[in-house]
């Protein structure tokens, strides 16, 4: 007996499968779910580096955590896209941009999990550790490129009729087993007794608490550790200036601070050296620090810099020690600002100059762009 003649996908076990178990119906609505947890994802990561405290840090990390594991929950539907699109004649598929973003998107997943779960690090071929969330943030980067050329000219764009009651429903759904996901993944380290059940609300790892030499040394971007970082600090207010040597910040003050590096880490030491307030007043007068609606910026030898509203000068410290101990180099010696509720990113290390300017702290880009 003559067997029938085969079909185009007959003999493809996997796509009789595939169409046995995928969705019927999926599309434009699809891919805008997909955009809008990415947008989420990024949005949610740019701000958790600016976010300190814990409590405003833990809501944006769940936000970030649960948008990434959302992006699983639409695999199936967009399985379906994707094979409607391999149909189509080879002049009309999608370009090769919407390849390397499916890879792009598992690379940011997997480190991203893998740095939640506290892995230390992976390994590049060179045998350097490179830690899963540096992995993470630069896959992310490129993705950003990635997306905007994936996206740029396509016309599925949001429409009234995405606001009935059934599509926000099926918002809401996403929404709900988005978190599951992320509150399931939080179960599993604790049950497995993985560093990443110990993470910080904002998603950092314990490294160095009351040692100093064990913290990580890392700088934000290009930055980098000077050759020499100076032995004064240049004070300024009013047109006025004058030389501080460090040696006279040394211990006037002390703080126990949490550092919450953007890198992914965490470490409370006992800081000592002298609060800006002190180092202000002391030497322009007690009014100096007056007007609210100035600002109080802190320079370092490399060029990178930060403001702060004078409603911290009494808080933030100019620190030459922790727990006991002359800072490091790799740890900004020989003076670093700590700044108590702040990420990493805010703790300008080799501190050279600072400075009463009359402008408002927020009036300056939302992280150094040295």
């Amino acid at each position: 007996m003559v067997p029938d003649e085969p079909g185009p996908d007959a003999g493809n076990r996997w796509s009789r499968a595939a169409d046995r178990w995928l969705p019927t119906r999926a599309g434009r609505r699809t891919n805008l779910g997909l955009l809008g947890l990415l947008l989420i994802a990024g949005g949610t990561g740019v701000l958790g580096f600016a976010v300190g405290t814990p409590t405003a840090g833990r809501v944006i990390a769940v936000a970030h955590g649960a948008a990434g594991l959302g992006l699983l929950l639409l695999l199936p539907w967009k399985a379906v896209v994707v094979r409607r699109a391999r149909r189509r004649p080879a002049s009309r598929r999608a370009p090769s941009a919407a390849y390397w973003l499916t890879g792009l998107v598992a690379v940011v997943l997997v480190s991203g999990v893998l740095h939640s779960a506290g892995a230390a690090g992976v390994w590049a071929t060179s045998g350097t550790p490179i830690a899963a969330l540096q992995v993470h943030v630069g896959a992310t980067i490129v993705l950003v490129f990635v997306l905007g050329v994936h996206v740029w000219g396509r016309r599925q764009r949001p429409r009234v009729a995405d606001l009935d009651r059934r599509v926000l429903l099926r918002t809401g759904v996403l929404a709900a087993g988005s978190l599951a996901l992320w509150v399931a993944g939080e179960a599993v380290w604790r049950a497995t007794g993985t560093p990443g059940a110990d993470r910080r609300g904002t998603g950092s790892l314990e490294r160095g608490t009351d040692e100093p030499d064990a913290m990580p040394v890392t700088q934000w971007a290009g930055d980098t550790v000077p050759q020499s970082a100076g032995t004064v600090v240049e004070v300024v207010a009013g047109g006025r200036r004058e030389q501080v040597p460090v040696a006279d910040l040394d211990g006037r003050d002390t703080a126990r601070a949490l550092l919450d590096c953007t890198g992914g880490w965490y470490a409370t030491q006992d800081w000592a050296g002298t609060t800006l307030a002190r180092l202000l007043t002391d030497r322009f007068g007690a009014d100096v620090l007056a007007d609210p609606g100035h600002s109080i910026e802190v320079t370092s030898v490399t060029g990178y810099r930060r403001r702060f509203p004078v409603r911290d000068a009494h808080t933030t410290l100019l620190a030459t020690s922790a727990a006991g101990e002359p800072l490091s180099v790799g740890h900004g010696a020989p003076v670093r600002l700590v700044a108590p509720g702040r990420r990493g990113v805010w703790w300008v290390k080799w501190v050279t100059r600072v400075e009463l300017v009359e402008s408002p702290w927020w009036l300056q880009p939302p992280f150094p762009l040295q």
